[in-house]
């Protein structure tokens, strides 16, 4: 019998063709190379022709900024403030998506308690991202328990990655909190 030829060439190679480097390649002809399988990008899951860069595989994404006015949006961040709608706040604050941002009467981790916390279970939110300082800290569990009862998301972390979580909740339609805390005291010294 003769070796069997069809659209992959000769015992199943992968014919080249002149823009090999930059084909449009349909799954069933990616699942089947030889050297897809060995590389581990197999993926039988995927539908339609799939843009690939058979040597380099690099993948361009274009982001575009979401910018709205009547959102509360972090601008900015740094040592010992935020910027809120490029609206520099250099103490602590408790941000809703819409509304105005509310100062939170918080200089320092240790001064937190349940009427702080009381603050932001007003704002009636789905997730609480509560913004730490420079540092990543955890509250205890006994003040967060009142957000447990209500089945409020509590997610902990520092400033910067606190600001940034808000912002992609917040583009999601998400009903986010985000208390950010600027430790004042440590900023002083």
């Amino acid at each position: 019998m003769p070796p069997r030829r069809g659209r992959h060439g000769a015992r199943g190679r992968l014919k080249t063709w002149p823009n090999a480097e930059k084909a449009i390649i349909s799954p069933n002809r990616l699942a089947n190379t030889t050297r897809a399988r060995q590389a581990g990008r197999l993926r039988r899951r995927w539908t339609g022709p799939l843009a690939i860069n058979i040597r380099h595989p690099i993948i361009n994404l274009k982001l575009h900024a979401v910018t709205s006015k009547s959102l509360n949006t972090f601008t900015g961040y740094g040592d010992g403030y935020v910027e809120i709608n490029a609206n520099r706040f250099e103490q602590s604050v408790l941000v809703m998506p819409e509304g105005q941002v509310n100062a939170w009467p918080v200089s320092s981790f240790s001064e937190i308690s349940t009427v702080h916390l009381g603050q932001i279970l007003e704002l009636a939110p789905e997730v609480v991202v509560f913004g730490s300082g420079r540092v990543l800290r955890f509250l205890p569990p006994a003040l967060l328990r009142p957000f447990f009862d209500r089945r409020i998301g509590v997610e902990t972390m520092d400033l910067y990655a606190a600001c940034r979580t808000y912002n992609i909740l917040m583009t999601e339609g998400r009903k986010v909190a985000a208390a950010i805390l600027i430790d004042t005291i440590a900023s002083a010294k």
